[in-house]
């Protein structure tokens, strides 16, 4: 049978710390004496001793009259009710009936100020009058407009672009008239049948140059101020 090589070893450290666990807890305990033996009731929570009440003997102030309280008796008034009630009704203002409304003509009654039909908004004092967020957003609106156009204008400067006047910008319409004029002549000289590729590829040219010219002719008609750059 095999047996270890450290087997000593082992059975001699065992022995060696087996006192240290031959007990749970302290080796010596304290005895509870016979005298304080566990008693009836005695673990119940006990409340604290009531204190004595020094008003006690005062009652609360009551709101109400007393049980043993007599009413005052013979108090009377000289005031002459009849005549005060008369000369109240002489003297005052009718009483305004209110504005109803029926639905119908033998239908339920309905105040009319409450039902929307009255026109209280027109009579308001801000009526007609543009809000005070419309203007400050419409002033906002004009202040980045101007802010826009400053910066265009800026960079325009920068990038030295001249503007062309009124007489430069006329006679490059007529320019761009006349040449157009001449295209169109020379599309209109075109023989009626085209049956070559020269001829086709000379059509297709003139088509496209007379398209460029329309283009170039709108754009400026359509824009009052233009702006070239300097080369």
């Amino acid at each position: 049978r095999y047996i270890s090589t450290f087997r000593p070893a082992v059975k001699h450290d065992a022995e060696k710390n087996k006192a240290q666990w031959k007990t749970m807890g302290p080796a010596k305990v304290a005895v509870p004496s016979p005298k304080k033996f566990l008693q009836k009731h005695s673990k119940e929570p006990k409340l604290p001793a009531r204190k004595k009440e020094q008003d006690s003997k005062k009652l609360p102030a009551l709101s109400v009259p007393r049980r043993t309280d007599h009413p005052v008796m013979g108090i009377q008034s000289k005031k002459n009710f009849i005549n005060t009630n008369a000369v109240a009704a002489i003297t005052g203002l009718p009483k305004k009936p209110q504005p109803i409304y029926v639905d119908r003509r033998q239908g339920d009654k309905y105040l009319l100020e409450t039902s929307g039909l009255v026109p209280k908004y027109i009579k308001k004092k801000d009526y007609g009058v543009t809000p005070k967020y419309i203007t400050r957003r419409n002033e906002e609106v004009k202040r980045a407009q101007k802010e826009y156009e400053d910066s265009i204008l800026e960079h325009l400067k920068k990038r030295a672009m001249k503007r062309l006047s009124d007489e430069e910008r006329r006679s490059l319409l007529q320019g761009l008239k006349k040449n157009w004029e001449e295209v169109y002549r020379d599309f209109q000289c075109l023989s009626v049948e085209i049956d070559t590729i020269p001829k086709k590829l000379y059509k297709e040219k003139l088509e496209l140059q007379m398209k460029q010219l329309e283009h170039d002719i709108e754009v400026i008609e359509k824009h009052k101020v233009i702006y070239i750059a300097n080369e």
